[in-house]
């Protein structure tokens, strides 16, 4: 049986532009196409291409080999701070109108 455990709030959205900071992309940038909040891992835009092989089917008579983004565990990525373009750890804290924002730990300006 599988245990129910509460999903916390992720570092990363989807939208953000990412530095994969492990693994073999390390050093790479994309943007975050999809967050897969119940296994922790995320897709990277032209991050992490891994090949596809598709059956032969009635479009695709021949089959193909294709490219497609494989997942990323979330640790191994790091928000891209817009304000200097570097990875930065993020945190959050009360903006202006009293809502948790995030915010660069490098810069301390909000993202």
């Amino acid at each position: 049986m599988e245990s129910k455990k509460k999903h916390q709030k992720r570092h990363v959205r989807t939208g953000d532009t990412v530095k994969v900071i492990a693994g073999n992309s390390k050093g790479k940038e994309g943007k975050v196409t999809e967050v897969i909040v119940a296994k922790d891992r995320v897709i990277v835009e032209g991050v992490n291409m891994i090949k596809k092989h598709i059956k032969p089917n009635a479009q695709n008579p021949q089959g193909e080999i294709s490219e497609i983004e494989g997942t990323i565990h979330i640790s191994n990525v790091k928000v891209v701070d817009p304000s200097n373009g570097e990875a930065a750890r993020t945190g959050r804290k009360l903006n202006d109108k009293d809502k948790l924002q995030r915010f660069s730990k490098a810069t301390g300006k909000f993202i």
